[in-house]
């Protein structure tokens, strides 16, 4: 864990993508995409990318066949079916014999029924723990970000990278500023947590690239 004295506030507004955003997901089938780790299943329904727990199974990424995004701004929906734990990698990076350990920064979706509203907070996912956890006084606004009527409700999830910097927006709402010298390129991969039951959709999934100042 960080320590709060080290931690970084984001006070910036939600950044949009517009029409040059290019979608990462063509609405039809999984083009593009590979899935790494475990055995949970990833499938294309009613438009959406819908992930299905398969019981014991390691944690199961579907991950993009491009490898080096960078410098973005990335905006996707995503909604739990069944409650579980899930996430986005971001420059993400794969290690062990066979290239299916997945590591790097999570971009956290947690049930708000969990109790703490950590969802935006970024995880080092097999690389040491949380980068940078929802927990300040100042994030009381972000941790209650997270729709509360229902668990299969929308939300908008939000992420820039630039250089050594990742910000997240959940729902519109400023959550995490993490500074990094280690993770500046990587592949996008989304999160079926291992578990005993799960199911998530994700939509809309759009990259924006950033360059220049």
């Amino acid at each position: 864990m960080p320590k709060s004295a080290d931690m970084v506030l984001n006070t910036d507004p939600e950044p949009t993508v517009g029409a040059k955003a290019e979608p990462l997901f063509n609405g039809k089938d999984l083009k593009g995409w590979k899935t790494r780790g475990g055995e949970s299943q990833f499938e294309v329904k009613d438009g959406c990318i819908r992930a299905v727990c398969k019981p014991d199974s390691p944690s199961t990424y579907l991950c993009t066949e491009k490898e080096d995004y960078a410098d973005f701004v990335l905006t996707f929906e995503t909604k739990f079916v069944v409650e579980t734990n899930s996430g986005i990698m971001i420059r993400a990076r794969a290690k062990g014999s066979n290239g299916y350990t997945v590591f790097g920064p999570q971009v956290e979706h947690e049930p708000y029924t969990q109790g703490r509203g950590w969802s935006g907070g970024i995880y080092g996912q097999d690389c040491g723990g949380w980068f940078y956890p929802v927990w300040l006084k100042e994030h009381a606004e972000a941790r209650k970000a997270q729709q509360l009527k229902k668990v299969d409700e929308w939300n908008r999830v939000t992420v820039l990278a630039k250089g050594d910097t990742v910000k997240t927006w959940l729902n519109g709402v400023p959550v995490a500023h993490w500074k990094t010298d280690t993770y500046h390129k990587g592949y996008f991969g989304l999160q079926m947590h291992k578990g005993k039951q799960g199911e998530v959709l994700w939509r809309d999934l759009k990259v924006l690239p950033v360059v220049g100042n």
